[in-house]
């Protein structure tokens, strides 16, 4: 109880009562709700530590005529505002996102299924619009759209257009890549710069007459992902960066790892014109989401050989190593910057809403 006047520290609450809009930021409440909702329902919280909070899940099919196949599946929904945007649109992130999420399994992409709510009223142009990129995003990852659904809503009630995307992939990697891989010592690889798909969502959404136009990275990652299997490199975790950014994506692998990540912020690489527009709008880059960007941790001997292997493609041209493993009693990261050391965390409230 408090007197009037007196001041009172406000203390975050992360329980509710009814969903908010930054259950669904990537963050802490994004974590809560996974873990505290969905896998407790689900079985995923009995099951193998590998399964609970990764971007896809391992499948083992029997065989009876001879050795099994391990399949990686995924599934996710995309409700970018707006569709189409620098560098990008729904349709494209729909097939790019399903991939990139198999990949980071360490999965060959292979069959993709795709589910569309539309809402009444939708200009038929605009769909034919997103049905063919995703046509030619599909041809371009080597994945087959095999099967789908489609479901309309009354004017006013579905914003649009949303589509949900489930892909099956063949695993490629000898090791189950996941937190649960990783070690000590292992290097921290980045494929390239950060930020700018949050950035130029919200650019686009917003108006914003920004002095350079700010492209999305919307790509796929699978291909560099998959050569540096392929090359026999050490492989332990990857994770692509999207909503909660690269701070989210880290946070959780050393949380579920229980080991530190270290970083050094010098070495993140961040456009100039992204730093503008992250500082004109109070954004921390390190929690801007991306669409075509991933971090894997790979053994300390193969780092150098690991880069070379992602500089080879152009979506991962400016990949770099940002940091190292160590071992903790809890898993924290923690970033390098010209004053020292500092705790990284995930945001507990909304940062950019409906960027993917």
């Amino acid at each position: 109880m408090t007197t009037p006047g007196s001041l009172v520290c406000p203390v975050p609450l992360r329980r509710y009562p009814s969903i908010v809009m930054a259950h669904g930021g990537g963050g802490r409440l994004m974590r809560d709700l996974i873990s505290g909702v969905f896998a407790a329902a689900f079985g995923a919280a009995e099951a193998s530590h590998d399964r609970a909070l990764h971007d896809s899940a391992l499948l083992n099919v029997e065989n009876p005529e001879g050795a099994g196949l391990q399949l990686a599946m995924t599934t996710d929904a995309y409700v970018v505002r707006p569709m189409f945007f620098p560098g990008g649109n729904i349709g494209e992130i729909a097939v790019y996102g399903t991939v990139n999420d198999l990949a980071m399994g360490g999965a060959e992409p292979k069959w993709l299924s795709a589910a569309f709510i539309i809402e009444e009223g939708l200009e038929m142009e605009t769909l034919l619009r997103v049905v063919e990129a995703m046509r030619d995003a599909a041809i371009a990852t080597g994945i087959s759209i095999m099967t789908g659904d489609t479901k309309v809503v009354e004017r006013g009630r579905g914003d649009g257009l949303f589509i949900t995307t489930s892909g099956v992939g063949v695993v490629r990697s000898p090791i189950p890549i996941g937190p649960q891989s990783i070690a000590e010592d292992d290097a921290v690889l980045l494929s390239g710069d950060i930020g700018r798909h949050g950035i130029a969502v919200m650019a686009a959404r917003e108006s914003l007459a920004l002095q350079t136009e700010i492209l999305s990275d919307c790509a796929p990652v699978s291909t560099p992902a998959l050569a540096m299997l392929e090359a026999g490199i050490e492989v332990h975790c990857m994770r692509d960066l999207t909503r909660g950014g690269l701070a989210s994506a880290l946070v959780e692998i050393a949380e579920d790892a229980s080991l530190q990540i270290t970083v050094d912020e010098r070495a993140i690489r961040i456009r100039p014109e992204v730093a503008s527009a992250c500082e004109l709008m109070g954004f921390d880059p390190l929690h801007v989401a991306n669409e075509g960007r991933f971090v894997s941790f790979v053994a300390s001997h193969d780092a150098e050989r690991a880069l070379e292997i992602l500089r080879r493609y152009d979506v991962a041209r400016d990949a770099v190593r940002i940091g190292t493993v160590t071992r903790a009693s809890n898993g924290h990261v923690l970033i390098k910057t010209i004053g020292g050391l500092r705790p990284v965390d995930m945001l507990s409230g909304e940062l950019l809403p409906r960027i993917c």
